[in-house]
């Protein structure tokens, strides 16, 4: 018996409903795709323009004013590269200038080493490890400024180091950390390191989560003692994070502000002797005689360096992977 043609009714349905239904369907998906090209730029809109309007803007703009005699009065005349000779002769440039090296040169070491060996402290897994990580981030999440003053209270003349230590018979007389040139620059120094231990210890941290253990434990078979097993397994697993470390820290430290403003009364120690970099363009960008040509140009000077560090630091590493 014969089975009945019911295959190609049914397929002249099925092309029917289709065409019905295709044009339904496609209208949404052509409306998707017109619109959606700039869906993506109304989730950024508000961080484009913040960035343009505080970030962008104000650095064309200093660029700009770098090259002009603008003072906060008026002026914006067009003066060339006056500025920047007006740099070369004075003194106070100079002094900012050494300070901030001085600054970054001690400071970016003890931000390598110090913070790594931190990490290695508490990533072992001892009692009360978890304490003794969050202690030590607390300086992090802490304000500069109140961390500057709590500092610029202990190492005051009357402050708690100086009573201490003339408690103790270490000293006679209070040893001058806030008003000696040299004592104030390496107090500020000391802050910083302080206030920074903790941040960089959290980055060691999640690089040395990615050091195998099993090289550690061949280390160890072999016979290699703690330094061996640091200096062939540690340092070589995170080298690329003691690099970024070192730019940040860098960057940071050349950078210099509130330490010493804090510690110094915004006096930048005796004689302005320990002004630095951003404290030189805070007084000269500021006042009723700011002179804003002049701190633009000193502005795009702390750009350069800055710039330059990053770029010798990204240096180090491409010859460190090379290797």
């Amino acid at each position: 018996m014969a089975t009945p043609p019911t295959t190609p009714a049914l397929s002249r349905l099925d092309r029917e409903a289709s065409s019905r239904l295709v044009p339904v369907q496609a209208a949404p998906a052509r409306r998707a795709a017109r619109h959606a090209w700039y869906t993506p730029w109304l989730f950024l809109a508000v961080a484009l323009v913040t960035e343009t309007v505080f970030t962008v803007f104000p650095f064309f703009n200093t660029v700009v004013l770098g090259f002009t005699d603008a003072t906060r009065l008026g002026g914006g005349q067009f003066i060339g590269l006056e500025n920047f000779s007006r740099m070369l002769q004075d003194d106070r440039f100079w002094t900012a200038l050494f300070n901030s090296m001085l600054y970054m040169v001690v400071v970016v070491p003890c931000m390598v080493v110090l913070p790594l060996f931190l990490a290695m402290l508490v990533n072992t897994k001892l009692p009360g490890a978890g304490f003794f990580r969050t202690s030590y981030y607390v300086p992090v999440v802490s304000s500069t400024v109140a961390v500057g003053i709590m500092w610029s209270w202990m190492l005051d003349s009357q402050g708690l180091v100086n009573q201490t230590l003339e408690a103790l018979g270490v000293i006679t007389a209070p040893v001058p950390f806030l008003t000696d040139r040299w004592l104030l620059l390496a107090s500020a120094m000391l802050v910083t390191v302080w206030t920074g231990l903790g941040w960089y210890m959290v980055v060691y941290l999640a690089a040395l989560a990615n050091v195998g253990k099993d090289l550690y434990d061949a280390a160890a078979m072999d016979g290699a003692g703690w330094w061996r097993r640091f200096a062939s397994v540690t340092v070589p697993g995170v080298r690329n994070t003691m690099v970024l470390v070192a730019a940040l820290s860098s960057v940071a430290a050349f950078r210099v502000f509130t330490e010493i403003y804090v510690l110094s009364g915004n006096s930048a120690g005796p004689g302005g002797a320990d002004m630095t970099m951003v404290m030189l363009i805070q007084r000269v960008g500021t006042g009723l005689d700011a002179d804003v040509g002049y701190a633009s140009a000193l502005s795009i000077v702390v750009f350069l360096i800055t710039i330059g560090l990053m770029i010798a630091t990204l240096k180090m590493q491409t010859k460190g992977d090379e290797r």
